[in-house]
């Protein structure tokens, strides 16, 4: 599954960056200088607040701490993801509001 940030109603302006590191490729999307979402191959990351980080790390196992932010974030494996469409757009939208 790719996502589709352009799909995500709700967000305003944001510009796309891509990295490459260790061979790995990834897109990181930008609201200013700050960057609020993350895709790689399979998965996205994005900012959240600490107790919604909990909760969803605990509640689903696609879920985890975010590599790119750390304990600001959460990473969601896209395949065989347990979060919805919907959901996963909330979280950019938070994401984005954050940033």
């Amino acid at each position: 599954m790719v996502f589709d940030v352009s799909k995500v109603s709700g967000i305003g302006e944001y510009t796309e960056k891509q990295e490459k590191i260790d061979e790995k490729k990834r897109t990181l999307f930008l609201k200013g200088e700050k960057v609020f979402l993350v895709i790689n191959k399979n998965t996205i990351e994005v900012r959240t607040d600490e107790e919604l980080r909990k909760l969803l790390v605990e509640k689903y196992e696609s879920v985890m701490d975010s590599r790119y932010f750390g304990k600001g974030g959460v990473e969601v494996v896209l395949a065989g993801k347990q979060l919805s469409d919907d959901e996963l757009d909330d979280l950019v939208r938070l994401s984005y509001n954050l940033s």
